[in-house]
């Protein structure tokens, strides 16, 4: 691939304003919608965790401008508005408090771009006084913040408005309508200033490569048609600086493959057969929410939500024994990488670190009742901004369910025939991200039996791209999806911190995490068999051996136990553990810019005491300077800090190889990773044996008719069976028969003959 001189031609700055970003934002990509600062976006503020309403948003923002305007300041676009959270010692405080003592300051912090150069400042503003005022203000150099939607529709507006982009779409490819054109923006390449020099900008600005691609019509799937040029813009200065192409004459799939519904009709058609399955629950489900707290089935636990980690999980807890034990103080997803396995130029630098790169919550949709979400929806509404400051809503962002989860626990005895069975239902929080190409669903699942899932659910678009020179038919670092096709070999790389407390209430201040290891015994005398095999527990007491991988060979789980607190049968420390699913290594070297950035993927598990300093294990901002804003989780634990009986955070990290397969094409069967958090000696026995019997009532067999009630003529009962198949309730849901129904049409009450306890 060459290195083209680009046009430096400056675009119109009518054409760029922060009023038609909003309205290109609204009417492209839909995910928020513009507040008025007189209105509330999440009401009045019950506690200290919940997000920001609208009115703080402006306030913040008004309050940075008007200090900023003192320095001689005239111009910020505000990158991120978000809740600057209480820190643990104080939220702990207060909650013990059962909330009399007085609230921790109400605080919220603004990250802002400066007009010219590598330079941002992160201010805090003081909410709780009149008017609310800038409390501290810190500049930092060398620096660069997420990309924001407005950057992403700006980057592709700036191509298209460049002479010189313009004479190479109508040169090379023959294409003049560039409204035809899609411009993926990606964070481009040097993660740290030195870096950036190296890579030929050596004046200070805000980088974007743009993945090209050209529609066949309006709504055609663009990514079929990827052409063979990656363009460099500044988005300060509002230029192109840089592009490559192919020496060669290029060649354009032209294949359409689409999704889209109009044209799947179209060009597909679609599948018969398929008849309504509805979730129903008649008496509404078994949660209850006052504000953002939740509790259900014994569970409770505080949501929010915030730019860049979406949905924040606080204060999570099980009801036992009439007082809540506390289980995870705090829990959220605070990174991933994906880094791109094609080495040659100018895919070299095709890596996106989503959560620092655009952010979680900042990227997430508003989801859709009936489609994204199934049964009795309950949704919460995401708070973000615009680069004005200006407060925009993502309503439906987070949504909460229960579903039936099959099976939770069954025996039959079956020497009598009698069966004991109980049905798993849980709690599912979830919502979805929309990262260019990509779609991530995150999803928190609660059971009954005490156990926590999280799962990514992946799915949306590959990142295409044309055949490299020379390769031929056979791609040697992707998979041929149609006729020039490229589909890159990738990996998803995930990270959860997990704030456990298990069982104490100053927040985990004492846990100890250790590894549990299964080994086959030596063949002796106390293994003569040679069937013998063991467990081996081993507590990871410093930073540095608690840097660990997945073992499936050993069967290798992690446990976080509270020494200090036993379980009553056993004696043992109560406990959880971390149940890790099978993750393959990053294969990208580690002195490579992937590796060294994303050193948080190379190891599975990480332990550093809690600090409120250490949040984001690959650091705080896509281009990063000196110092502190250097730093990571590996120079975390290079301090290799004491973690016995410590207030322990568990950085998990998990993931996936993308091998793409033609079937991932044109839009991805979703991906299911993620892990397991479970009970270890937390609780005397299997906390779910209190769930009452019951049958469901709806449930029918097929090829069984349903016979009219005798008494009103409505279809509720089976010809062969006398119990209701439908809308009928049990007037016994704790005897062992169920021997009286009543139909709910008519109220007409009807024996059936005795069952089973269920």
């Amino acid at each position: 691939m060459l290195p083209i001189g680009a046009s430096h031609d400056d675009v119109d700055s009518s054409k760029q304003g922060p009023s038609r970003m909003v309205s290109q934002l609204l009417q492209l990509l839909n995910p928020a919608t513009k507040l008025p600062s007189t209105v509330s976006a999440v009401g009045h503020c019950d506690h200290p965790l919940d997000p920001l309403t609208a009115e703080e948003v402006n306030a913040t923002s008004d309050a940075c401008k008007t200090y900023g305007a003192k320095l001689g300041i005239q111009s910020l676009r505000f990158n991120a508005i978000a809740l600057e959270e209480p820190t643990k010692a104080d939220l702990l405080q207060y909650e013990a408090s059962k909330m009399q003592i007085e609230a921790p300051q109400r605080l919220a912090t603004a990250i802002m771009q400066l007009p010219t150069g590598d330079s941002i400042v992160e201010a805090v503003v003081d909410l709780q006084v009149e008017p609310p005022s800038v409390m501290s203000w810190d500049q930092t150099d060398g620096v660069q913040p997420m990309v924001t939607l407005d950057d992403c529709l700006e980057a592709e507006d700036i191509c298209k408005a460049d002479r010189g982009f313009a004479q190479l779409m109508r040169d090379r490819y023959d294409i003049t309508d560039l409204a035809t054109l899609a411009c993926d923006p990606w964070y481009y390449g040097g993660r740290y200033s030195k870096e950036a020099a190296e890579l030929g900008h050596k004046e200070a600005g805000r980088y974007i490569q743009c993945f090209v691609y050209v529609r066949a019509s309006p709504d055609d799937n663009f990514y079929a048609h990827p052409l063979d040029v990656v363009i460099v813009v500044e988005l300060q200065s509002k230029k192109v600086v840089q592009w490559w192409h192919h020496k060669a004459n290029p060649i354009i799939p032209t294949l359409n493959s689409n999704f889209h519904t109009k044209l799947v009709e179209q060009e597909r058609g679609w599948r018969t057969g398929l008849k309504p399955l509805n979730v129903v629950q008649p008496e509404g489900p078994s949660f209850s929410v006052d504000g953002n707290m939740i509790s259900w089935q014994k569970w409770s636990m505080r949501v929010s939500f915030n730019y860049r980690e979406g949905l924040v999980l606080h204060t999570v807890g099980y009801e036992d024994g009439g007082r809540i034990r506390p289980i995870m103080h705090r829990g959220s997803m605070v990174e991933i990488i994906v880094p791109y396995g094609d080495p040659r130029s100018p895919f070299q630098h095709k890596c996106a670190f989503d959560v620092m790169d655009y952010g979680l919550g900042a990227t997430a949709n508003s989801l859709e009742l009936g489609c994204d979400c199934l049964g009795h929806i309950k949704y919460f509404d995401g708070m973000v901004n615009n680069s004005r400051g200006e407060p925009m809503i993502i309503k439906k962002a987070v949504c909460m369910h229960e579903e039936d989860y099959g099976t939770l626990w069954k025996h039959t005895e079956y020497r009598t025939g009698h069966s004991e069975v109980r049905r798993s239902r849980r709690l599912v929080l979830s919502f979805i991200s929309t990262i260019a190409n990509y779609e991530y669903g995150f999803y928190w699942y609660f059971y009954q039996d005490g156990s926590i899932q999280y799962e990514v659910k992946l799915t949306g678009c590959l990142s295409t791209s044309v055949m490299s020179e020379g390769e031929g038919m056979d791609p040697t670092h992707g998979t041929l999806i149609g006729p020039h096709l490229n589909a890159q070999l990738h990996q998803h790389y995930f990270c959860v911190r997990l704030d456990m407390s298990v069982d104490d209430p100053d927040g985990g201040a004492a846990l100890t995490v250790s590894e549990v290891n299964c080994e086959p015994e030596p063949l002796g005398p106390d293994n003569p068999h040679a069937i013998g095999f063991c467990s081996k527990e081993t507590d990871l007491t410093h930073e540095l051996a608690a840097i660990r991988n997945v073992n499936v060979e050993s069967s290798r789980i992690w446990k976080i136990k509270n020494e200090g607190v036993r379980n009553r049968l056993t004696g043992a420390p109560v406990a959880y553990k971390l149940m890790p699913a099978a993750t393959p290594p990053m294969y990208a070297h580690p002195s490579s810019s992937h590796g060294r950035r994303g050193i948080f993927a190379a190891k599975h598990l990480w332990v550093t005491p809690h600090s409120e300093e250490e949040r984001w294990p690959a650091g705080m901002f896509p281009l990063q300077g000196p110092g502190e804003y250097a730093r990571g989780i590996l120079e975390w634990t290079r301090q290799d800090r004491n973690l016995a009986e410590a207030d322990c955070v568990i950085w998990h990290s998990f993931g996936v190889t993308h091998i793409p397969r033609i079937e991932d094409w044109p839009v991805m069967p979703a991906e299911h990773v993620g892990f397991f958090l479970k009970p270890f000696g937390f609780f005397d026995a299997n906390p779910s044996l209190d769930i009452p019997v019951g049958r469901n009532m709806t449930s029918r067999e097929h090829g069984v008719p349903i016979a009219a009630c005798p008494s009103c003529g409505s279809k509720t009962h089976t010809s062969k069976n006398p119990h209701p198949m439908m809308h009928i309730k049990s007037t016994d849901h704790g005897g062992r028969q169920l021997t009286h129904q009543d139909c709910t049409v008519c109220g007409t009450n009807h024996s059936g003959t005795p069952h089973s306890r269920l």
